[in-house]
C-alpha cells in the first residue's frame, strides 16, 4: 500500500510503498478515506520522541483517520466490516503504525462510528484535537460566568477549546493570528489578542486587571511563552505543550495540570455527535491531496494552518 512514511531514522518523510497491515486482536483495519494532521506527526517524523518511545521503521505518519472497516480482530465488538468509522492510533511502543496511508490499523478502544451527516474529512479532523481540547477544558473545570484565556486558539485544538468553553457559559479570550480573529469570534471568543503584538499577559491585564480565572495553553513548547501572568492568584492552568516551572507557578499562585490527550471512544464519541448535530464546528483549514501530504506537514510545522489540515487519501 502507499503511505507517507519515514523509511529510516533521520530520513525525510516520503510517499511510497510499505506493507499493508492486518487486524490483530482488539484492533480494526480500515480503508482510509481521510487522515487528520497533528503537531505530533512532525515530532514523530523528526524522531523527537524516540528517546521516550521506541520507533520502528518504516514509520508511517499520522494518528487520526476516517474510513471504512475492512476487517476486525478477535474480541472487537461494536463495529463490523463495511461500517464508516473514525479513530486514532494511540501512542504505544513500538511506534510504527500510522494513518496517512491507504490502510490503517486502529485500536478498537479508539474507534467510533461516523454519523452519516459528517463527511470523512471532517471526521478525520476530530479525534486528537477534539480530545485534547475537551480534556484541557475539563482540567480547569470553569464555571459559567468565569473568564478563560486560550493561548494558541487559532489551531485545531484551540478552535475546539474556544467552542467547548463558550458552551459552558464562559467568557473566552483567545490568542491567535490577526487573520484568524473573525473565525475565532464566530466560534465563541469574545476577545482575540494578537500574540505577536506584544506580551500576552500584559495585553490581557490591560482589560482584566485582576487576571482571568484560568488559562488553557495549547500553543508553543517554550515554558517562558506560557502567559501564566494573565491568570489571577488562585486561578488554574492546563497545558498540552509547555509548562512553567514550579517556582513560576508558585509565584503566580496558579495551579497547573499537564494534559496528555487520550482520544479514546468515550471521549471522541460525544464530540462527533455534537459535530453531527451542528453544535460543534470542526474548523478544517484545508483538505489536501494524498500526494501533497508531506508539504502539508511543512505547512503545519510552520504554524501557517488556520484550523485543521486533512489529507484526502481516497476520494
Amino acid at each position: 500500500m502507499r503511505a507517507l512514511h519515514v523509511p529510516t531514522a533521520g530520513a525525510q518523510p516520503e510517499l511510497g510503498e510499505v506493507a499493508t497491515p492486518s487486524a490483530g486482536a482488539g484492533t480494526v483495519l480500515i480503508r482510509v478515506k481521510a487522515a487528520g494532521l497533528n503537531a505530533i506527526d512532525n515530532a514523530l517524523a523528526a524522531g523527537m520522541m524516540a528517546a521516550m518511545l521506541p520507533h520502528e521503521y518504516p514509520l508511517v505518519l499520522g494518528r487520526d483517520a476516517a474510513g471504512v472497516v475492512e476487517a476486525v480482530g478477535d474480541g472487537v465488538t461494536g463495529v463490523s466490516v463495511g461500517d464508516e468509522v473514525l479513530g486514532h492510533v494511540l501512542l504505544a511502543p513500538p511506534v510504527q503504525a500510522g494513518t496517512i496511508a491507504e490502510y490503517a490499523v486502529l485500536p478498537a478502544a479508539a474507534v467510533v462510528r461516523k454519523p452519516a451527516g459528517v463527511d470523512f474529512a471532517t471526521a478525520a479532523a476530530i479525534p486528537l484535537a477534539g480530545a485534547a481540547a475537551a480534556q484541557a477544558v475539563d482540567a480547569v473545570d470553569p464555571l459559567s460566568g468565569q473568564t478563560v484565556l486560550v493561548n494558541g486558539a487559532d489551531g485545531g485544538v484551540g478552535s475546539f477549546a474556544v467552542q467547548l468553553l463558550a458552551a459552558r457559559g464562559v467568557t473566552v479570550i483567545a490568542t491567535g493570528k490577526p487573520e484568524s480573529a473573525d473565525r475565532l469570534r464566530s466560534l465563541g471568543a469574545t476577545t482575540v489578542i494578537d500574540r505577536h503584538a506584544g506580551d500576552v499577559a500584559a495585553q490581557v491585564r490591560a482589560s482584566h486587571p485582576d487576571g482571568v480565572d484560568a488559562l488553557v495553553n495549547v500553543g508553543g513548547f517554550d515554558p517562558s511563552g506560557v502567559p501564566v501572568g494573565a491568570v489571577r492568584t488562585g486561578g488554574k492552568l492546563s497545558t498540552l505543550t509547555a509548562e512553567p516551572d514550579a517556582d513560576t507557578l508558585a509565584a503566580a499562585g496558579v495551579t497547573s495540570t499537564m494534559v496528555m490527550a487520550r482520544p479514546t471512544a468515550d471521549v471522541v464519541g460525544p464530540l462527533v455527535e455534537q459535530a453531527a448535530a451542528g453544535s460543534l464546528k470542526v474548523s478544517v483549514a484545508a483538505v489536501v491531496p494524498f500526494e501533497q501530504a508531506a508539504e502539508a506537514l511543512g505547512t503545519l510545522a510552520a504554524g501557517k494552518a488556520d484550523g485543521k489540515l486533512v489529507v484526502q487519501v481516497e476520494g
